[in-house]
């Protein structure tokens, strides 16, 4: 996977970067399945529209990523103050994820950095909100793709990996 610095080949397998996107896809899909029904229980006073735009403006904040429906970036951008209240009260209401998050946040600024794009402010936010378990080993791309399936199997995004019987001899 890594090469020689002074080679100008890319650090990470090109073939690997949109595996390794799919993957964060992925975790950031628990978050926000996790974090909507802590916003859904919370502000119950709410629409349901209310509760899938914080939750979204909220991860992407987190991630530095644009949001995919206009409406989530107009919310963000009217609620600002609600959106950082909701990102510095983050971690106490996802304590179990803040590994694969960390994992996450860490692969999505890998996979950026191979293709040119500056993204090490979601890692300094992270840290700041207490997201970021900086003495955690950085997994292996296979080992966090494994890690991220099981976890979007407990949460019922995907259909959970069955073990195929050995082969007959």
């Amino acid at each position: 996977m890594n090469q020689d610095p002074t080679d100008n080949k890319p650090m990470v397998d090109n073939k690997v970067i949109p595996v390794m996107r799919e993957a964060v896809t992925a975790v950031q899909m628990v978050l926000f399945k996790v974090l909507r029904q802590s916003v859904h229980d919370r502000y119950v006073d709410q629409t349901e529209a209310y509760h899938t735009q914080l939750t979204g403006a909220v991860i992407n904040n987190l991630f530095g990523t644009q949001p995919l429906d206009e409406a989530v970036g107009v919310f963000g951008a009217g609620n600002r103050e609600l959106v950082e209240r909701e990102l510095r009260d983050l971690r106490d209401s996802i304590q179990d994820l803040i590994p694969i998050l960390t994992d996450a946040l860490r692969m999505k600024t890998i996979c950026d950095n191979q293709e040119g794009i500056h993204s090490i402010g979601s890692l300094l936010m992270a840290k700041a909100l207490g997201l970021l378990q900086e003495e955690r080993d950085l997994p292996m791309p296979s080992t966090f793709m494994l890690q991220v399936r099981a976890l979007a199997s407990v949460h019922g995004l995907i259909e959970p990996m069955e073990a195929s019987p050995p082969p007959e001899a």
